[in-house]
């Protein structure tokens, strides 16, 4: 009987060990690999990890899943010289590993870790199967992530509250956006656009959000979803009786109506909204409400009232519930959140390494009074509309951390966050910001950043070290008071013209490094590129920092270009010109060579999600015209959402960009050469590649560093 208790207690045991999610994770990087390590959970009041060993096994030690995860990854980093990134989530682990030969310990007294914005949810994550799921959740955990924003399949949820309060079928594709636009219309900014879905999108969704929030609950990992704001449809008056204020345009885009908190039926509705949530998804600990988001007007709403009742409603639903916000301009309001209790909010400074809301009297965003007595977390924004280019303020997200932490407003931070607009780029700057909960003492980029290229490319290289630190100086250390929207914009992707500077509408770019000095850094990579052929990491920066020095030779060659036009010089205009279209052809056969960088990939994945035809003209029409004119006329122009998320890929810079800047070159050398001035209606060249369905392939094309190597000598030549 004994005997067989102790077997039966081993095969118990072993289902455990068998369903842990770390030991999937393990496999997934490395079929086997699970075997070679050893997994502790212990308990602890903080969370911790520890590196250890015991035997030929290395020890991962920590209080929980995500703890464990995160440990992992540091073993994997700093001993093994294995970095898992979005551009690879599987290596190759040694037979034997790298013993741990003192026993390492982190611990953090920050309690969350968040994950995402609304928005990436729209420029990376549309398109999005399991598979890339499953990756990204995976990635979430061994950075720490434990707080994610989780919206898809909130559709779903409002598709059923309408029907239930009587709105057809037509009239709730009026409102829910399309898959590349949920992100803006989740944020209370417009109804519609994208749209009509199809209902098997909506079957997609709610399938696809089960399995993603069942894996994360798996890991621990606590998922905020989408609560209840008070928006309702623009017509909700009218169609429903209700009591509602306009909020107002959003880029030319009317957004949907908010119901005021007076209305004897929001708590009816809140209520139904939570009523479906719940039953497809479960209750959630945290939930995301944004009313009046980036300049919705409240003009005639009882700000108090408001945040009561949406507080209220969340409450009642979940007694332990937290009201997580995002702090962007001039929101959440204080009126709306002075009187919510301690603790049922978290404030994500969203901005926090440009614009911080925190209290640093050096913000242009600056509250005297910070978030008061409400938690917030640090976050880094970093990232606006999935644009390609590289950008940081590395040394200062460093400083700025540890200044908040010790400041007075230190005692209600309560984490960090990466509230990026796009993922998927300058993983530098992510993995640094996911380490700073797990370092207690503030420390040199420098010596970071020499850490983190061994353990990105697997060795140090004292070459490669070199180009990251010149890196790190110039288009990474962009000054503490700059406060322009993301990467150093690509002048090819501009629209074309006389005084080209900046590509997006609200970008505010100013000049605060040497073009020369990324393409030296590029030509420094590029020189130890034989010693690190069929490096992922290392040939995936080496496309994307020999892309950047391209784009930085353009803008070099662009006023060259626009003086020669200017004073007439008709033979220095045409080879400056061809010059020009020439480095954006050369670009895009230099971004051929990796996946990520090719809009085959991303139109590849929107087409896939169609089960028709027509389903997948709808998928690959919102995957286009996301990236190329954002919105229809009057929103691209009046509005300026054209161009806002474009993007430096193979394909697109062959058919969108250069075709517009040879339709304007041609243009100017007719002028020279005697014919009338040409005006430009822009839309009309840029709607039609918007409507087309032409094949782009997904593969890689070329050898990654031939390829470089005479993209690069093309520039120095």
């Amino acid at each position: 009987m004994r005997k067989t208790l102790l077997i039966c207690f081993f095969c118990i045991a072993a289902i455990v060990h068998a369903a842990s999610p770390i030991q999937g994770l393990l496999e997934r990087i490395d079929k086997g690999a699970s075997r070679k390590f050893i997994v502790e959970q212990v308990k602890s009041p903080a969370d911790f990890f520890e590196l250890d060993q015991k035997g030929d096994k290395v020890v991962i030690r920590g209080n929980n899943y995500v703890s464990i995860a995160t440990g992992l990854n540091w073993y994997l980093k700093y001993h093994a010289g294995i970095q898992l990134s979005w551009n690879g989530m599987k290596a190759k682990l040694p037979d034997v590993l790298p013993a741990v030969t003192q026993k390492e310990r982190h611990e953090t007294d920050l309690k969350y870790r968040y994950d995402l914005n609304y928005c990436t949810y729209s420029y990376t994550m549309a398109f999005w199967d399991w598979k890339r799921w499953e990756q990204e959740i995976d990635w979430m955990a061994l950075h720490g992530i434990n707080l994610p924003l989780a919206i898809i399949g909130t559709d779903v949820v409002w598709r059923n509250v309408l029907m239930k309060l009587g709105y057809t079928q037509d009239e709730v594709n009026q409102f829910i956006a399309g898959p590349a636009f949920q992100g803006w219309w989740l944020m209370n900014n417009l109804e519609g656009w994208g749209g009509p879905n199809p209902d098997s999108w909506y079957t997609q969704r709610e399938a696809l959000q089960k399995q993603i929030l069942k894996r994360m609950r798996e890991y621990g990992i606590q998922p905020v979803l989408p609560g209840y704001s008070g928006m309702v449809p623009h017509n909700a008056k009218e169609r429903l009786g209700l009591n509602v204020s306009d909020p107002g345009l959003w880029c030319g885009y009317p957004r949907p109506a908010f119901l005021q908190p007076t209305d004897p039926r929001f708590g009816e509705i809140a209520d139904l909204y939570y009523k479906e949530m719940t039953r497809l998804y479960g209750k959630a600990d945290f939930y995301s409400m944004d009313p009046f988001h980036e300049g919705g007007s409240i003009a005639g709403v009882d700000l108090n009232a408001a945040g009561q009742a949406i507080w209220g409603a969340m409450k009642k639903v979940n007694p332990k519930a937290v009201w997580v916000a995002q702090a962007w301009q001039a929101n959440p309001r204080q009126k709306m959140i002075e009187n919510i209790p301690q603790g049922d909010l978290i404030v994500l400074d969203l901005f926090s390494e440009s614009r911080p809301q925190w209290g640093d009297p050096a913000s242009t965003w600056y509250r005297k009074e910070g978030f008061g007595k409400h938690d917030w977390l640090y976050c880094m924004l970093l990232n606006y509309g999935g644009n390609v280019g590289l950008h940081g303020k590395m040394r200062h997200v460093i400083d700025e951390f540890y200044k908040a932490k010790t400041s007075p407003f230190g005692k209600t931070l309560k984490g960090v966050g990466m509230t990026m607009e796009g993922s998927e780029n300058n993983s530098v700057m992510f993995e640094l910001l996911c380490e700073l909960p797990w370092r207690p003492a503030q420390f040199e980029k420098d010596e970071w950043l020499k850490n983190y290229t061994a353990a990105r490319y697997g060795k140090a290289d004292a070459t490669v070290q070199q180009a990251w630190l010149l890196l790190s100086n110039s288009i990474y250390n962009c000054p503490d008071a700059n406060t322009q929207q993301g990467t150093h914009e690509s002048v090819f992707c501009a629209r074309p013209g006389m005084d080209v500077y900046q590509v997006s509408s609200w970008s505010e770019m100013v000049k605060y490094y040497e073009p020369e000095e990324v393409i030296r850094a590029a030509g420094i990579l590029l020189s130890a590129a034989d010693r690190f052929k069929g490096n992922n990491n290392f040939e995936y920066d080496l496309v994307d920092i020999v892309r950047q020095a391209v784009a930085e030779k353009g803008r070099l060659v662009y006023p060259i270009m626009i003086d020669a036009l200017k004073a007439g010089e008709k033979e220095l205009f045409a080879a400056a010109s061809q010059r020009f279209l020439n480095l954006i052809l050369l670009q895009d056969r230099l971004l051929a060579t990796r996946p990520e960088f090719k809009v085959g990939t991303w139109i590849e994945k929107a087409r896939n999600l169609g089960t028709t035809q027509e389903e997948k003209k709808l998928y690959e029409w919102n995957a286009r015209v996301q990236i190329a004119t954002w919105g229809n006329r009057t929103a691209a122009d009046e509005g300026g959402l054209r161009d806002y998320a474009h993007k430096e890929w193979n394909g697109m810079l062959r058919d969108f960009y250069y075709h517009r800047w040879k339709l304007w070159i041609d243009a100017q050398t007719a002028q020279l050469n005697g014919a009338p001035a040409q005006g430009f209606d822009f839309y009309a060249i840029e709607e039609p590649w918007t409507l087309q369905t032409n094949d782009y392939p997904s593969h890689p094309e070329g050898d990654v560093i031939e390829v470089a190597r005479t993209a690069y000598k093309e520039i120095t030549r």
